[in-house]
């Protein structure tokens, strides 16, 4: 139905008598291009049709307005809205906490869990708590850190430097191209061995 008289806000798209300039592309009911013509005559082409005219490109020279039922037009734009927000991706941060005099063994533990984080797509904080003096030397921290990002450089990059936070020292690694692509490669190793064995078991 046709809003003749209808008003918007100026976050919204302009329609019909509230589209205030002297001329501008159209593109009518049927999608076709009619070029450049007056505002009234898009106005008439709009009213005979029994649709409005919407003003979808305000920043072109001169505007484009389609002539659209406005009723169908805010259905699509809301709709294509939704699928875009479900498109987005929330990534989740997970997080590893260690301390200056972490061994090797726990700290390769601990990397192992970030690596398989990253390959998932999620965000790693990586944060050294100090107690007592251990503020006082924060070069080992420090190192401790460097070595992580080292060793996590192929699925990963550092999103954040290292900085204090308190008494605590927080870098975060983010998931790199690489990420996610080693999980898959031992998935196909696994999937080629298990045909392998059940042959030999034949």
């Amino acid at each position: 139905m046709c809003q003749e008289n209808k008003q918007i806000s100026t976050s919204e798209y302009r329609v019909n008598r509230a589209i205030r300039v002297k001329e501008v592309r159209l593109i009518d009911a049927d999608g076709e291009n009619r070029g450049i013509v007056p505002i009234e005559e898009a106005l008439r082409i709009a009213a005979e049709a029994g649709l409005d005219l919407i003003e979808v490109a305000p920043n072109s020279k001169p505007p484009v307005c389609r002539v659209v039922s406005y009723g169908k037009f805010t259905y699509e734009r809301t709709k294509k809205e939704r699928e875009a927000r479900k498109a987005q991706k929330k990534v989740e941060i997970k997080e590893i906490r260690l301390r200056p005099k972490t061994t090797e063994h726990h700290r390769g533990f601990k990397t192992k869990a970030a690596r398989g984080w990253l390959n998932e797509g999620k965000k790693v904080k990586v944060r050294i708590r100090f107690r007592g003096r251990e503020r006082d030397y924060p070069e080992i921290a420090l190192q401790d850190l460097k070595e992580i990002a080292a060793e996590l450089q192929d699925i990963s990059i550092i999103e954040q430097a290292p900085e204090f936070e308190g008494r605590t020292l927080l870098m975060v690694l983010a998931p790199n191209e690489g990420a996610g692509k080693d999980a898959a490669a031992k998935g196909e190793a696994k999937e080629k061995k298990e045909p392998a064995a059940e042959s030999a078991e034949e």
